[in-house]
């Protein structure tokens, strides 16, 4: 109990003493307030001039010529060595379709053959045209 009331005396002379003062320069006072920011100046308008365009051109740039590609002939291989075959001659816009009719995805290309294709072997052509490769499962 002793302890305790030394205590409770001991947090109230603290309070005591923290508590603003008459006459005390050391008194908690509130702060001035804070003057607002002076707006910042305009700037004066530029007055040089841009630097001048280059002379336009009259001629127009040529079109640039496509990229050819021969065709190879594909028909009878493994379909996948068929894609092969097409890519190495720079033919990349391959399409493949079932020709048997059933519609039926080519998944595993090595199980197919390879029995029709949409451009004749030997024909040149631009490297971005479609191919359409046609196959059979092997053994069909």
């Amino acid at each position: 109990m002793k302890l305790r009331s030394t205590a409770l005396l001991a947090g109230a002379a603290l309070l005591v003493s923290c508590s603003p003062q008459p006459g005390n320069d050391n008194a908690l006072t509130t702060p001035e307030p804070i003057p607002a920011p002076a707006p910042a100046p305009t700037a004066a308008p530029l007055t040089a001039t841009p630097p001048p365009l280059p002379p336009a051109t009259t001629a127009e740039a040529a079109p640039a010529t496509p990229k050819t590609c021969t065709v190879p002939n594909v028909v009878g291989l493994v379909h996948q060595t068929a894609q092969d075959t097409m890519q190495a001659a720079g033919l990349f816009f391959l399409h493949e379709e079932d020709a048997t009719g059933q519609g039926r995805l080519l998944v595993v290309d090595r199980n197919w053959t390879t029995t029709a294709q949409s451009i004749s072997a030997g024909e040149v052509v631009d490297c971005a045209t479609r191919i359409v490769l046609s196959a059979k499962k092997i053994g069909e």
